[in-house]
């Protein structure tokens, strides 16, 4: 199992440079849904989300530096979940939160895009805003 290690100013300051980009007017995560026809064996095939370019950079670089190889998916949607822990969230915590964020879309498609909109990827890049600044 990889070691877990703490991203560098760099790695924050590539995730942050994201939040006005992400969160700018107007910006829709999710371009359009793909999927939903009938095959030629008669099957359906699934619905999928067609992220903005954007979206998928996003956590590509999410990818590198920032995932917690021994996180706990229940505890760190909850911590996701809870503005206040977010606010005094850790370096190691914050990579828990991405992980769940980047993993999620493995088991539901449209995770990222929800966990754009709902506001969760805004407040962890806030959040790495103000650990740049101390």
């Amino acid at each position: 199992m990889k070691k877990t290690s703490l991203p560098t100013l760099q790695d924050i300051e590539e995730l942050t440079a994201f939040l006005p980009r992400l969160y700018a007017e107007g910006f829709v995560p999710i371009v359009s849904w793909g999927g939903g026809e009938k095959l030629k064996d008669g099957s359906y095939s699934m619905h999928y989300p067609n992220y903005d370019s954007l979206v998928e950079e996003f956590f590509n670089a999410v990818r590198g530096a920032w995932l917690d190889y021994e996180y706990d998916p229940e505890q760190a949607y909850q911590m996701l979940k809870d503005e206040q822990a977010v606010k005094t969230a850790s370096l190691l915590q914050i990579k828990s939160m991405l992980t769940f964020c980047v993993r999620g879309e493995r088991f539901s498609d449209g995770h990222w895009g929800a966990m754009i909109e709902k506001g969760y990827i805004r407040r962890l890049l806030e959040r790495l805003n103000e650990i740049k600044s101390e």
